[in-house]
């Protein structure tokens, strides 16, 4: 119990209130207190005094007055879902600050003790530039629409290598956050759209090479860039509906750890990264654009490039597909969140 002393002050009065049953003090205009109880105590009733709960205080004639007021502790209700789509956004908002520091705890994590650091970031796709180049652009001579193939290959791999490691991280991300979710409740939809928006701060940082690449090869960005923020929203969807999938799945069956990395690989030779779209024959495109990073790199390439129009009809499939992803994956997760702190 903390004590203050009102010294040889005049007396306390108690001016009590009807209702609530709560109590408001009152002294002599001049006399000073401390800043603090400047603030909260006036000549007019107040009407919440917890910062006083358990204060005694002692004035000049001995008279000891125990200020109790009723403190309202927050409450948080936790009900069953509503509905299988039903994503809870508000409680996901409420949360935004376990997810910033979610994502900043796996960037940190991502370069923790690394000897270059977030050179890996520029390093990565630059040697995967520089071998598509001489293998596929070189050796196999592959056609680039036109384009140096090293722009060329350089700007599919921005978005692919942003949805490999968004796929592989937020895949283990639940099992990792295993000791968070037996612990407390939070909404889980945060656990995987912290690890699928981590990789971005990546992507951002490859993306100022390709610029660098841009100024060198004389490629001057059109109209078409305005379009680029929306097929990187496209690939960040596609992300986090793969991931709401396999994070999932790797809760109940650990397995699923050793098959992504050989899916992300297969994945990338079923996208256009080191070939366009124009090498596969019309009547298999339809069935080929079934990929929806199929419509995000031609999307990438367009936007960026200002290579001819690609075939719409090709995005609007892969955008349905992601759509239609993106309802499943979520239908799913939210079926088997109940089960997490249980399985996991």
């Amino acid at each position: 119990m903390r004590m203050m002393s009102l010294g040889k002050w005049a007396p306390v009065k108690l001016a009590a209130i009807v209702s609530p049953p709560l109590f408001a003090l009152s002294y002599p205009e001049g006399d000073h207190i401390s800043n603090h109880l400047n603030r909260k105590i006036a000549l007019e009733p107040v009407h919440d005094l917890s910062f006083l709960k358990g204060v005694q205080m002692s004035s000049g004639n001995g008279t000891d007055i125990i200020a109790e007021s009723k403190v309202r502790e927050p409450t948080v209700m936790i009900q069953p879902r509503k509905g299988l789509l039903h994503l809870d956004l508000q409680a996901v908002w409420q949360s935004r600050e376990l997810l910033y520091f979610l994502i900043w705890r796996d960037v940190k994590i991502r370069y923790k003790q690394t000897m270059l650091g977030a050179a890996w970031v520029i390093i990565q796709p630059l040697m995967t530039m520089v071998i598509f180049t001489v293998i596929f652009g070189g050796f196999a001579r592959i056609p680039s629409d036109g384009l140096p193939y090293s722009i060329f290959s350089y700007t599919a791999l921005l978005p692919w290598l942003y949805f490999s490691q968004a796929v592989s991280r937020s895949s283990e991300s639940l099992v990792n956050s295993a000791g968070l979710i037996t612990k407390i409740y939070f909404p889980r939809l945060i656990i995987p759209i912290s690890a699928v928006l981590a990789p971005l701060v990546d992507f951002v940082i490859a993306f100022v090479i390709l610029l660098g690449m841009m100024v060198w090869f004389g490629i001057a960005p059109h109209w078409n860039a305005l379009f680029l923020p929306l097929f990187l929203l496209l690939a960040l969807i596609t992300a986090l509906a793969v991931s709401l999938f396999l994070s999932t799945l790797n809760v109940k069956y650990r397995d699923v750890r050793y098959t992504v990395p050989f899916l992300v690989q297969v994945w990338m030779y079923a996208s256009p990264v080191v070939y366009p779209v124009s090498i596969i024959p019309a009547k298999w495109r339809l069935l080929y654009s079934l990929n929806p990073l199929v419509g995000v790199i031609e999307g990438f390439r367009w936007a960026l490039l200002s290579k001819a129009s690609p075939d719409f009809s090709i995005m609007v499939v892969s955008g349905t597909v992601v759509v239609a992803l993106l309802l499943g994956g979520i239908i799913y997760f939210k079926n088997m969140e109940r089960t997490f702190a249980d399985v996991i």
